[in-house]
């Protein structure tokens, strides 16, 4: 990449190839944010600086990123240490998941029951993702989050400074709803770790670079952490309250049956924007406040 003189487009044209070779499957999307990054300018000015020659130290610094990503597989979030939500641009690290798009249909779904005074609670909040989202949207709900890693914490809390300062989150650290005895909850939001163990050597490279504490869920099906989230959340909920869980679409079945168990109705399904079932909304038996749900939700 050093024996001629490179352009942006030589770059990006060269990297997406490279990229696609290694199995990258968003290899220019991937190559533009990374170059971006490089050069410390947005996705739009290298469409504008498509013909101007990039120095050497810039593509020094862009080689690494390059190996980084087609080599190593690292996520290209971790690489520009920034990845967006809810059109938020939240910092991230190795020390949380990365926040996915799809994710964004808990906000969705949770924002109708969110008014003055809700009491809000995320449980595993990573970067902080939905509940700075959801602060954004409803400031004067009143919000508390928890992790029970002291790292994830860390990222979320920085990035409420930088993006919420003037709503308070109450942050803890602790397992589920460990580190609130005595608190209940209008609603408990939560995309917590649901993927099956027996799944490990099946998914995408990149997913190895994430904290796999807040990928896998335990069990045979992965569902061990929702059957928690299920069983223990009557006792944290204010009558009315409701339960909002990202899940693997075929954990329904088995996380509705958990939720009539523990003395709520079987729950309405969620799609993202792609149309996947995505999340459970629980709430207490025959809730008049149902029929009202906003789309896209269904009967599970």
């Amino acid at each position: 990449m050093t024996s001629k003189t490179w352009t942006v487009l030589d770059l990006l044209q060269w990297t997406t190839a490279h990229f696609k070779e290694r199995g990258v499957a968003s290899a220019r999307l991937d190559a533009e944010c990374l170059l971006a990054y490089a050069l410390g300018c947005d996705r739009l000015k290298l469409y504008v600086d498509y013909e101007k020659p990039v120095e050497e130290a810039e593509r020094a610094r862009f080689r690494e990123l390059v190996k980084a990503r087609g080599r190593e597989r690292m996520p290209v979030a971790y690489l520009t240490g920034r990845r967006e939500f809810w059109s938020l641009p939240l910092a991230v690290s190795p020390a949380v998941l990365v926040p996915r798009p799809e994710t964004e249909c808990l906000v969705e779904a949770a924002l109708p029951l969110l008014g003055a005074g809700t009491r809000v609670l995320e449980i595993g909040t990573g970067s902080g993702a939905i509940v700075i989202a959801l602060a954004t949207e409803r400031p004067d709900a009143l919000f508390w989050a928890t992790d029970r890693s002291s790292d994830a914490l860390s990222v979320a809390q920085k990035n409420a400074q930088a993006l919420v300062p003037d709503v308070e989150i109450r942050w803890l650290e602790g397992d589920l709803f460990a580190p609130l005895a005595g608190e209940r909850f209008d609603l408990v939001v939560s995309n917590p770790p649901y993927v099956a163990e027996t799944e490990r050597g099946s998914l995408p490279p990149e997913l190895a670079h994430e904290p796999s504490g807040a990928l896998f869920g335990g069990g045979e099906d992965g569902a061990d952490c929702l059957r928690r989230l299920v069983a223990e959340a009557p006792a944290h909920l204010r009558p009315g309250g409701r339960l909002l869980l990202e899940l693997d679409p075929r954990q329904l079945p088995a996380i509705s049956d958990a939720a009539i168990a523990a003395g709520f109705d079987p729950g309405a399904t969620i799609r993202d924007a792609a149309g996947t079932e995505r999340a459970l909304l629980i709430g207490p038996p025959d809730d008049p406040e149902r029929a009202t749900q906003p789309a896209p939700l269904e009967s599970s």
